[in-house]
């Protein structure tokens, strides 16, 4: 380009400034995600769970990893390593000379912009003699110094100084690239390309190939796709799944392959001790020779996660692998879960084949519960606590407490649970019941609805139903003290009333006898004031009826009075008629009110829920045999117990920390009739605290389509003033066409 010159960093300059630039760009962000979080918070955080999750497995290797890791202080290293390169280069900038900047011949020979002609002389005189190259000078700073002066002296050199900014005219603008020049050398071409070469052709694809064909080969849910295609294909084999035929399909996944996933393993020692632990496991379906239930991955797999439910002891050498089979076991369930989701839309959709049955559905949450517990179907829920062992349930079951559930237990008065507990001292009774104070009681309100509908309230055939479950949680013992003080204030209430009703027995009696005499005066009041009986009009217009005649009373008085009171009647009539009916339009109208605002609020809160993403990390779970921490989370979807089928897909709650509002959509059934379903909340986490509650639906019969409708219908008059207008507006067009 004209006037232009590009040159290659000689000096180094352009390219200190480029690789400062670059550095930052990497230090800055690196520093702000990668530097270790404060570990004085994890320490106060896990201090704070320490008296009720202290005996959790996951809370003590925690606290072994925590003591262990030195990944946070290689971390910090390499980023101050970074950090300290960064302000090297900084300062190395700022040491640099400044190559481009404004001429000015007055800074050259260090005068004021005001300075005399003959000053100039004078100060060029002494810098020449000081500077000139046969005294010694720089050769350099002797032309800049002669260069300023002709620029103040001459004429022509300072009318380009003041008009291009340089005594020698205008000059080519030069751009410097933040290259060293021996990049570019003729000598060094071949190294060049062929690191070029290495990096862009070798090196850059190997890296993207090997993120693409790891990518592909999970899931959103980082599931191995071959594995979410295994429970296809058995889900679908088999719709009604048990218990153990379900443990051997989890246990086939891939994620316990060696040749699938680097974090399993197939150990020396397996041939040991995997047939040691099938010993005292007992039946397992070892001789099932069903692919791939009978490969060795999948054995050594199904007898760490049923030695775990059993709460066996294994030996160091498998304990690693079992633990890592125990933490991969619900995410793979949960795989499950929607695989049977899958399929069971697929199957109300197209049909052709069975859908899975809601109880392999429910297996599937059971399993993901009893595997973060570490206990057997079987099993008592009350083993989840500290110190409770099988021989202490005898105290419990007993005919006196009765007490086989969480929440029977809680119930209890504290004398009685602390005589029936008589096993625990205090220590172990005390971490026992903050233990379970700690778990969740959670109050699930339901609300049925046709949502975009005039009635929303009148279920129809094939419409649309939205069941709003409101979820609240609170802690056990929060519960338990909420529901003591209601007690003490009903029991408050009604000892009240009690008092109030002790009357004296003579009081009792002369009121009934009141109530008596002024029942009897009742009617006899009503006999008196019993109307005549009607009257009805012959042909010729006479009236007649059966009146009788009193000794008192006169007949063209009551006829007079009678007609007078039948026109008071009728006016009174029409104005109670009337304020009824606007009532009526008022309740309408505010019903309408109310059912558009709801309406609002919904969308409203959709759309928070759309823009806001909550946070994943609900409460800790109490569980003293999962290896590491786990959130409370829940499963809430809608049943048909007698069918045994999925009515609404099973919603993942893993936001509930206080309180939690789902939507669940489902289709009315197309015939009409009442129908019994179930909304169901089930934890995944805890054994005994699932809730059932009854969902009542009465579908009516869709309302036809009107064919003709008020709206639709159009007077005669304004069809002719809308043909009248449409032809003016032609006539007018044709007019102005004519002047045209």
């Amino acid at each position: 380009m004209a006037g232009q010159q590009f040159q290659y960093d000689d000096s180094g300059n352009t390219f200190f400034y480029f690789l400062t630039s670059f550095v930052g760009l990497i230090v800055i962000p690196a520093t702000y995600y990668l530097w270790p979080r404060d570990q004085n918070a994890e320490q106060l955080r896990l201090k704070s769970l320490r008296r009720v999750h202290g005996r959790c497995q996951w809370y003590r290797l925690r606290l072994m990893k925590s003591q262990q890791s030195i990944i946070p202080t290689l971390k910090k290293a390499a980023l101050l390593f970074g950090w300290a390169v960064f302000l090297l280069l900084a300062y190395k900038v700022s040491k640099l000379d400044r190559e481009y900047q404004e001429y000015n011949p007055y800074e050259v020979l260090n005068l004021d912009s005001g300075a005399t002609l003959s000053e100039i002389k004078k100060q060029y005189h002494a810098l020449s003699l000081k500077h000139h190259p046969d005294r010694g000078g720089d050769e350099t700073t002797f032309m800049r110094i002669a260069k300023a002066y002709s620029a103040l002296t001459n004429e022509q050199s300072r009318l380009n100084w003041e008009q291009y900014g340089n005594p020698d005219g205008p000059v080519a603008t030069s751009f410097g690239i933040a290259l060293p020049a021996w990049i570019v050398d003729q000598k060094n071409s071949m190294l060049v390309l062929l690191v070029y070469g290495l990096a862009f052709m070798v090196i850059l694809p190997v890296v993207v190939g090997t993120w693409w064909y790891r990518s592909i080969r999970y899931s959103g849910d980082q599931i191995l796709i071959n594995t979410t295609q295994l429970f296809m294909h058995f889900m679908y084999k088999t719709p009604n799944m048990n218990m153990k035929r379900l443990t051997m399909v989890l246990t086939a996944a891939f994620e316990f392959d060696p040749r699938s996933n680097k974090e399993a393993t197939i150990r020396p020692t397996d041939n040991v001790e995997v047939p040691q632990l099938i010993r005292e496991l007992g039946n397992i379906n070892v001789k099932k020779k069903e692919p791939p239930f009978c490969y060795p991955y999948s054995l050594k797999a199904r007898v760490l996660l049923l030695a775990h439910l059993a709460r066996m002891e294994v030996s160091e050498e498998v304990e690693e692998d079992q633990r890592f089979v125990v933490r991969k076991s619900p995410a793979l369930l949960q795989e499950m879960i929607n695989v049977g989701c899958q399929l069971t839309m697929m199957a109300n959709s197209r049909g052709g084949f069975h859908a899975p049955r809601l109880v392999t559905i429910e297996n599937c949450m059971k399993l993901t519960q009893m595997s973060v517990q570490g206990l057997q179907e079987s099993k008592s829920p009350l083993l989840q606590l500290p110190h409770f062992e099988e021989e202490h349930l005898r105290y419990c079951i007993s005919k006196k407490y009765k007490v086989r559930t969480l929440q029977d237990l809680v119930s209890l008065k504290d004398s009685d649970r602390r005589s029936m507990l008589r096993f625990l001292g205090e220590e172990k009774y005390d971490e026992v019941m903050a233990v379970l104070g700690s778990f969740p009681h959670i109050t699930m309100e339901t609300k049925l609805q046709v949502l975009d509908d005039e009635d929303s309230h009148n279920i129809t055939a094939g419409s649309i139903v939205t069941v709003t479950v409101t979820l609240s949680r609170k802690r056990m013992a929060d519960w338990l003290f909420i529901e003591k003080l209601k007690c003490c204030f009903l029991f408050d209430s009604k000892q009240g009333d009690a008092n109030k009703s002790k009357t004296k027995v003579w009081q009792n009696k002369s009121k009934g006898a009141k109530k008596a005499g002024k029942s009897k005066k009742k009617k006899l009041t009503k006999k008196k004031a019993t109307p005549a009986p009607a009257k009805t009009k012959q042909a010729n217009g006479s009236v007649t009826g059966n009146v009788k005649e009193d000794d008192d009373a006169s007949d063209k008085g009551s006829e007079s009075d009678e007609g007078e009171g039948n026109k008071d009647s009728h006016s009174e009539r029409d104005e109670d008629s009337d304020k009824q009916s606007d009532t009526e339009v008022d309740e309408m109208a505010g019903d309408d009110e109310e059912e558009w605002e709801a309406l609002q609020q919904s969308i409203q809160r959709r759309e928070r829920a759309l823009l806001e993403t909550k946070s994943k990390v609900t409460h800790p779970v109490y569980s003293l045999y999962f290896p590491e921490e786990k959130q409370e989370w829940w499963w809430l979807y809608i049943a048909d117990r007698r069918d045994q089928t999925l009515v609404s897909m099973p919603y993942h709650v893993c936001t509930l920390k206080d309180s939690e509002e789902v939507e669940l959509k489902f289709p009315a059934p197309s015939k009409t009739g009442n129908y019994q379903y179930s909304v169901i909340l089930r934890s995944d986490s805890y054994l005994g605290l699932d809730q059932i509650k009854p969902l009542k639906l009465e579908v009516h019969e869709a309302k036809a389509m009107l064919d003709n409708h008020p709206q639709w219908d159009i007077p005669d008059t304004e069809e002719e003033d809308e043909e009248q207008e449409d032809s003016d507006g032609i006539e007018e067009s044709d007019d102005d066409d004519e002047d045209d």
